[in-house]
């Protein structure tokens, strides 16, 4: 791990430590020691230039950590500072209760009133050239039954778009869908850009966009982020020093961002646009048809190469889409004048059909047929929902944020849990980071784990296994749950496996256990957190997003570690490249995966400092195998035991214990 920051007291961060001071007590909090020294270590960074990463655990109060030494920066430097997560729920929370508050706390001691605003993708902004656009919804989508619902949610949109301010998807009224939604608004593709659009002086995106460069604080996501870092489109505001928060998953997003998906649903789009600008489309209609049925005959998982057929198919729609790209872009002269809504329909098919034609040559170039040297992307086919994609994305983004995020800014990276197997060299290899450009510093928790929680690994259990779960694991999870009279948070490495436990348990149990996907999670947390003697089973999202403090969640039980599926195809592949580079791809790749997972869902149990609980994983080679070791030393450090009897004696405790007020 490289040096921790040096935490002598230095004049320079006097300022920072008085404005932290007063935004605590404006807010009616305390002092934190790690919330001092977060602030301080960013405050350091953002005046020497330099990267660092911050684990700051439960209780800290990181947003505040991070957002007084920023708004100092940026009115003392007179730039944008940036901060960026992975979620809509922290983004929320930092725009509509955090920086609110903060301002109002700031404003006061310093010179000015701080600003900020939030910036989103322009999808998510509703587009008044497609909400005028004389066409009806995309109707060969959808059958008559949906094109009347679609119609229905579009009018409701244009007229929830007459009366607001931002033309934000969030400030939405409920009951318009994802389908009806796209109907009305454009990627950053599809945008004819606002000099060309006949309602670009009135564009929301744009509005937004003007409101971000006046602001000290721009809250945004990590994948506009990504945009903004590796396109050069300058969609943020000119700026020097980007806050990560929730930075264990900016390498996930800005793999998703650089991830195209190739699907025929797509081209058939993009050829019915162009039939309706009166482009002749028979080329591509024939090249779609093609694709179509070698999708149609093709194994699920990687391609590493393409037959001559599969070669010529995509050659050949590669092809077309370029052909159809040069004719669709020629406009008829004066059209710009005369029908600006065809100009702009123009632009919008043209870039549609670049985008896909650049897919198409990203798979060619990763299958050995264009390009020179080793394919910097993966690609592999999928059926998911039934809808055939073939996708590529990059091998590895870690040159990518280390040319367009880390070259160009001082980024600050934190989250609760950073420091994989108990340092943080795995993470910073994802982003790009090399050793002496970064430092790294865990403030810990103001909870006491080890004084809070009890991590039970089950070692008297088989090894976890594909298929049905044993009868001995069932058992195990409802002696747990009885112990703890409910209060339960089960995470499950699959739906199916969830949906299992659920099913065999309900009939065992005198309590509810609650299923995601039979409410909204929203819907589901809360009935939990309100009923003391509930359980809740779910996966992936119930690892990452659960925040119950109280006695309503008492235990945690993981049914197995999580790892990566085998046939992952992207991980799969960057765990051989490891492997051939004479590393080790399982460790590198599969257990930091895990490692992470991990720690996350751990970490859902102690929320608060009166918090007591169980964390009970019931997979023995978290114990056995060697690599437990390193999975280990990334979870909370709880007293631990393998002894059934002592978890089920403490559960029941727990449950006898007189009710205590709980506290952040």
């Amino acid at each position: 791990m490289n040096a921790t920051p040096n935490r002598a007291d230095e004049p320079d961060e006097e300022p920072t430590r008085r404005l932290l001071d007063a935004a605590v007590d404006a807010l009616g909090g305390s002092r934190r020691d790690g919330q001092v020294a977060m602030a301080e270590a960013v405050s350091r960074a953002l005046k020497d230039s330099r990267h660092l990463a911050v684990q700051a655990g439960t209780g800290t109060g990181k947003s505040l950590a991070y957002l007084v030494p920023a708004v100092r920066h940026a009115q003392e430097t007179d730039t944008t500072v940036v901060v960026s997560t992975a979620t809509l729920a922290l983004q929320r929370q930092l725009v509509h209760r955090d920086l609110p508050r903060l301002v109002d706390a700031l404003a006061p001691h310093l010179e000015r009133r701080p600003t900020f605003a939030i910036q989103k993708g322009r999808s998510n902004y509703v587009c008044r050239q497609r909400l005028n656009a004389p066409e009806a919804p995309e109707g060969e989508l959808f059958d008559a039954a949906e094109l009347s619902s679609l119609e229905r949610q579009v009018q409701k949109v244009r007229s929830w778009a007459a009366d607001t301010e931002t033309g934000d998807r969030d400030d939405l009224p409920a009951g318009v869908s994802p389908r009806a939604w796209a109907q009305v608004s454009v990627s950053s593709r599809e945008c004819v850009g606002q000099k060309r659009c006949p309602f670009g002086e009135e564009c929301f995106a744009e509005l937004a966009r003007e409101k971000a460069r006046r602001a000290d604080i721009v809250v945004t996501n990590h994948a506009l982020l990504a945009i903004d870092a590796m396109s050069g489109a300058n969609i943020l505001p000119e700026h020097d020093a980007v806050i990560v928060d929730e930075a264990h998953e900016l390498d996930g997003r800005v793999t998703s961002v650089a991830t195209q998906d190739l699907t025929v649903a797509a081209l058939k789009l993009a050829a019915g646009r162009a039939g309706r600008i009166n482009e002749k489309t028979g080329g591509l209609e024939e090249a779609i048809d093609d694709l179509d049925g070698l999708l149609g005959i093709a194994p699920a998982g990687r391609w590493t190469e393409a037959d001559d057929d599969a070669t010529k198919i995509l050659t050949g729609l590669r092809d077309e889409l370029a052909k159809l790209t040069t004719r669709a872009s020629r406009a008829p002269e004066g059209e710009a004048e005369n029908n600006p809504e065809r100009a702009a329909e123009r632009s919008t098919l043209t870039n549609h059909l670049q985008e896909l034609r650049d897919g198409v040559v990203r798979v060619l170039d990763a299958l050995g047929h264009e390009g020179e040297g080793p394919a910097a992307d993966v690609v592999w086919f999928s059926r998911d929902r039934g809808a055939p994609a073939l996708s590529v994305a990059p091998l590895s983004v870690a040159g990518l944020m280390a040319s367009g995020l880390f070259a160009e800014n001082t980024v600050v990276l934190t989250s609760a849990t950073l420091a994989v197997g108990g340092n943080f060299d795995a993470m910073a290899a994802a982003w790009g980071l090399k050793a002496g450009t970064w430092d790294a510093l865990d403030v810990g928790t103001p909870f006491n784990p080890a004084r809070s929680g009890i991590l039970y690994v089950a070692t008297s259990l088989p090894e976890p296994r594909r298929g049905d779960m044993p009868e001995e694991t069932i058992e195990e999870i409802r002696r747990l749950i009885l112990a703890a009279g409910g209060r339960t948070l089960g995470l499950f490495s699959s739906k199916r496996a969830a949906q299992e436990a659920a099913e065999r348990l309900r009939p065992r149990l005198p309590m509810d256990v609650l299923l995601q996907g039979e409410d909204s999670i929203s819907s589901l947390v809360e009935a939990f957190a309100k009923q003391e003697n509930t359980c809740l089973f779910g996966t992936l999202t119930l690892w990452q997003g659960v925040d119950v403090p109280g006695r309503s969640l008492s235990q945690v039980i993981i049914d197995k570690i999580p790892f990566p599926r085998p046939d992952e195809p992207l991980l799969k592949a960057r765990q051989e490249a490891a492997d051939a580079k004479g590393r080790s791809g399982f460790m590198e790749v599969a257990a930091t995966h895990a490692a992470l997972l991990l720690a996350q869902g751990a970490g859902r149990l102690i929320r608060s400092v009166s918090d007591r609980g169980v964390v009970s994983i019931l997979d023995r080679r978290l114990v056995t195998k060697r690599y437990g070791g390193f999975l280990r030393a990334s979870l909370p450090p709880f007293w631990a035991t393998t002894d059934r009897d002592t978890v089920l004696g403490a559960l029941g405790r727990l449950v006898a214990a007189p009710r205590t007020p709980a506290g952040r």
